[in-house]
Parts: structure tokens; C-alpha cells; sequence
């Protein structure tokens, strides 16, 4: 990630078929600009696919549950093949009642048993994806990534034609899966980094950050439409959407400037001209023999650590609402009614655009105070607040969950998409290190990864607290917003007190000038 030329891989320098395709169109090779524009374009809808066929799982929980069937939902209805297959309702093991092994009286646990396993994987690999991006062609690794997680999230669906309901085979292939996802962030931070510089860097990553949102509301409108054909569907559409995504990705990425031809003059002017004061992810650099920074080096770089822990409870918190919020939705009374697994699983987008909201804000807002631990854990005490109020008043109506929900969307999301994307690449660069760029890899992986612990352990305890109380998962989830914030504190003095020492510093100059230069003649 940010190698020099002469440590690319042959591969890597060759031009994408597509991008050969288009210059040969064109009639000339491709401009610096149009190619950052298909690197922002691949990379944001590659990982909104990463994140779409994540959100299907807890979609489809409501429908695997025999909680569900409790309430009187209406459920997918049986395709041919299995109603042939099971004449009668008695023999049915997928029926109203839930899908074994999820309709028995652990089912809710189970469910969580399978987050945590893919969540788990998902952690493990990304400790391992930074390094294995800096060695291999960025876009073969995507697109295997990519390909496989598609193969994988529709073989999790294909239970449902092929009468599965062996607990281990779910279990196995979600673990499979959540490998190949942890491919996903490394390499398109790595690529988007190659191509973009420093200016403004909390408002673009932000925006660009705006993928996991988009594709959890995409992957949620996706899986609720199809659940009224089999919830087999749910995850072999998003797979095959993932898969085509990671075909386009492998004819159209170019992973750096080098691999288009740009020269080095091009990208050095175009730095100028933005007033890009370093690469934003460890661009072109005049030393092109750096050593890589260690796994434990890079965790002494002051504000590794707290981040890192930082974004383990508060993507405790976010992902234990991308996993289990439409099932909350349908479980609990809204208006003295209970709605419907696909309005559910509907409704719970509004949390995700509110995520999109709270990602810009508190990037552009870190911008402008140029305080990232400020910013983070602000974000991270406001949404206690919001936690609470959306669990106490959530049900008054459906207007006030609507509201509650995309309010606390802003505050939980916010800190963790400013974490993964700007804090890390300010970490990467960090004076400490001297100018060496190739830190950024190791420490997007610390932090992430740590991060990915975290987004483990909540959907799994919410599976069994959940079990005999919801307000106990928020009280949980409260709790952890709390010590997110508080992790923080040592970071968030340190820039108060640089802000109140540059004030004092700017007032005695100010209190240093001619007395006469300060009166109006």
C-alpha cells in the first residue's frame, strides 16, 4: 500500500483490460482524472456490495426464528420444489415455524453463534489482509475477495432450495465467507490512497465512507423484497450482485498511477495544485526503500491503541444494530401493532441513512476543529442519550421510531466511520514516524481489526441477552458508548489543551502590539 514502482508485482503494472479498452476507444490513454473518478466509483460500490450481503443475515433472522411465528407473522411462501418435498405440514422442518436448526428453543442463540463466527474470521483475516495486500496485485485480491464472498452468501441460501438445516453447514460456510470479506477494506483503502492526497481529508472520506451505509440500506431493501419468494433468494441475489461488482472491479481498477502510465510529474502537479501536502494513504514518496513498521511498533504510535479500542465498542454498538435491529423492529410493539418482517427489515435502512448523515458531520466537523478524538468522542456521548431515548419512546408511534432511529444512526455511525477511514490514515502518517509511509497498512489493520473483535462480541451476547431482555442489549450497548468515549480522554485533554495553549499563545501576540496600532487616528 503505497509501494514504489519497483516493488510492484508485474502483474500490477499491466493496464486493467478495461481501462485498455476505453484508451482504445478513446484514442488516448485515459486522464489522472477520469481515472480517480473509476477509483472512487469501483471502490464505493465494491464495498457497498461487501456490506449489502452482510446486512442479509440479520434480515432473514426474523424468518429462521420461531420467535417470529409467534407473533402472527405472514412469511415467505413455499416454493414448489418444497412443498413437493413435504406433503404435509407435520414433516416440514422450514415452515411458518421457523428453519431448523433455528427453530428450536435456542434458535435466537444459534443465530448469534453464526455472527460471532463470521465476525470472528472476519477480525482474524483483516490482521493478515494489510500484509498480504502489500504483496499482491491489489486487484486480483479484491476481486478474489469479492467472487468468493458471492459464492459463499449463496450457498448459505441454497439451504433453502436444497433442505438443509444442518446447524454446522450454515456455521462453516459464514465463517468461509467472512474470510474472504476481510480482504475487502484493506485493499480499497489501499487503492483509493494511491490515487487521492491529504486536502480536506475528513469530509472526503466521509463521503466515500458512505458505502457502508449505502450498501447496508441496499443489502436491507434488497433481502426484504425477495423474503416473499423464499429467504433462500435473500442471499443468492446480493451474491450474484457482489460477484458481477467483483468482475467489473478486475476489468475496470487500476490499483495505482503506475499501472495506467501516469508519470510521477503528473501526480507531483496535481498535488500542488489541490495543495496536497502528503499522499492521502501513503501515495508516490521520494524514498522508495522504506521498511514496513512492525505489528508491535505500529501499536506504540501514540493514539494507535486508544482508537483501536475506541473502535472496538463502538463498532460493539454499530454492529449489533446492522445485525439485529429489523429483528428488535418486528419483535417489539410499535403503536400497539407489530409489523411485518419486510417492513421491518425496510424501516431499518432509516438507521443507516442516518449513518451517512453522522459520517460526513463528524468528518467535516473534525476537519474544522482538526480534532479527531474531540469529535469521535462527542459523537460517542450523544449517542447514549440517543440509545436511550429510542428504546424508552421507540414504541410511542412510528413517526417517533422513525426519528429516534435515524437520530441515533447519525451518533453511533459517525465516530465509527471517522475512525476507520481518517483517524487511520492520520495515524499511518504519523510525525513518529518519520515520514515512512508504509506504517498505514499495519495500523488500518490494527485498528479495523480490533474493531471487527468488537463487532463480533455484540451481536453474540445480544443473542442471549436478548433472549430475556431487549432493554438489557441497550443497557449493554449504552455501556459500551461510555467506555468508547472514555478511552478517548487522554487524546481529547491533549487537544483541548494545545487549542487553549495556541489561544494563549495568539492573545499575548496580539497583547505584544503598538498600542498606537491598535487606536483609531
Amino acid at each position: 500500500m503505497g509501494s514504489s514502482s519497483e516493488q510492484l508485482n508485474e502483474p500490477q503494472r499491466r493496464k486493467p483490460l478495461g481501462v485498455r479498452f476505453l484508451g482504445n476507444i478513446k484514442g488516448a490513454p485515459l486522464s489522472f482524472r477520469t481515472c480517480q473518478t473509476i477509483v472512487l466509483v469501483l471502490t464505493f460500490f465494491a464495498y457497498a456490495s461487501y456490506h449489502a450481503t452482510r446486512k442479509t443475515t440479520s434480515i432473514v433472522k426474523s424468518v429462521l426464528d420461531p420467535e417470529t411465528a409467534k407473533l402472527g407473522f405472514a412469511h415467505w411462501p413455499s416454493s414448489y420444489y418444497l412443498r413437493t418435498l413435504h406433503r404435509t405440514e407435520d414433516k416440514r422442518l422450514g415452515s411458518a415455524n421457523g428453519w431448523a436448526p433455528f427453530s428450536t428453543a435456542d434458535g435466537t442463540a444459534l443465530l448469534g453463534d453464526i455472527d460471532v463466527a463470521f465476525l470472528s474470521i472476519y477480525a482474524l483475516g483483516m490482521y493478515f489482509a494489510g500484509h498480504l495486500g502489500d504483496r499482491l496485485d491489489l486487484r486480483i485480491l479484491l476481486t478474489t475477495g469479492m467472487v468468493g464472498t458471492g459464492l459463499f452468501t449463496a450457498l448459505f441460501g441454497a439451504g433453502y432450495w436444497l433442505n438443509i438445516h444442518n446447524f454446522f453447514y450454515f456455521l462453516v460456510v459464514q465463517m468461509i465467507a467472512g474470510l474472504l470479506q476481510s480482504t475487502g477494506w484493506p485493499s480499497v483503502v489501499a487503492v483509493v490512497g494511491n490515487w487521492f492526497g491529504k486536502s480536506k481529508r475528513g469530509l472526503i472520506m466521509g463521503i466515500w465512507n458512505a458505502h457502508t451505509s449505502i450498501g447496508n440500506i441496499s443489502g436491507s431493501l434488497i433481502a426484504a423484497a425477495l423474503l416473499k419468494y423464499g429467504w433462500g433468494w435473500s442471499f443468492v441475489v446480493p451474491g450474484v450482485i457482489i460477484a458481477v461488482i467483483g468482475l467489473i472491479v478486475f476489468l475496470f481498477l487500476p490499483v495505482s498511477p503506475e499501472v495506467v502510465g501516469v508519470d510521477e510529474d503528473e501526480v507531483l502537479k496535481y498535488n500542488e495544485k489541490n495543495e496536497v501536502a502528503e499522499p492521502l494513504l501513503g501515495g508516490y514518496r521520494e524514498e522508495v526503500k522504506e521498511k514496513p513498521v512492525g505489528f508491535m511498533e505500529a501499536w506504540r504510535i501514540p493514539g494507535v491503541a486508544p482508537f483501536a479500542l475506541c473502535l472496538f465498542f463502538s463498532k460493539l454498538v454499530a454492529y449489533t444494530f446492522l445485525y439485529w435491529l429489523p429483528f428488535y423492529i418486528s419483535h417489539t410493539e410499535i403503536d400497539g401493532k407489530y409489523l411485518s418482517d419486510t417492513t421491518a427489515g425496510t424501516l431499518s435502512t432509516l438507521f443507516d441513512v442516518g449513518g451517512v448523515v453522522g459520517g460526513i458531520l463528524a468528518g467535516h466537523i473534525s476537519d474544522r476543529l482538526d480534532a479527531r478524538a474531540m469529535t469521535a468522542a462527542g459523537f460517542m456521548y450523544c449517542a447514549i442519550p440517543a440509545l436511550f431515548f429510542y428504546r424508552i419512546y421507540g414504541g410511542i408511534s412510528l413517526y417517533w421510531n422513525i426519528a429516534l432511529m435515524f437520530i441515533a444512526g447519525v451518533f453511533v455511525n459517525g465516530p465509527y466511520s471517522l475512525i476507520t477511514t481518517a483517524v487511520s490514515a492520520d495515524l499511518g502518517t504519523h510525525s513518529s514516524l518519520n515520514g515512512n509511509s508504509r506504517a498505514l497498512a499495519t495500523v488500518t489493520a490494527i485498528i479495523d481489526g480490533t474493531g471487527s473483535v468488537g463487532a463480533a462480541v455484540g451481536p453474540l451476547l445480544t443473542g442471549y441477552i436478548s433472549a430475556s431482555s431487549w432493554s438489557a442489549v441497550f443497557t449493554m450497548l449504552m455501556g459500551a458508548a461510555l467506555v468508547a468515549g472514555l478511552l478517548l480522554t487522554r487524546l481529547v485533554v491533549a487537544e483541548v489543551s494545545a487549542k487553549i495553549e495556541a489561544k494563549s499563545l495568539s492573545c499575548v501576540a496580539a497583547s505584544d502590539l503598538p498600542v498606537s496600532s491598535m487606536v483609531e487616528p
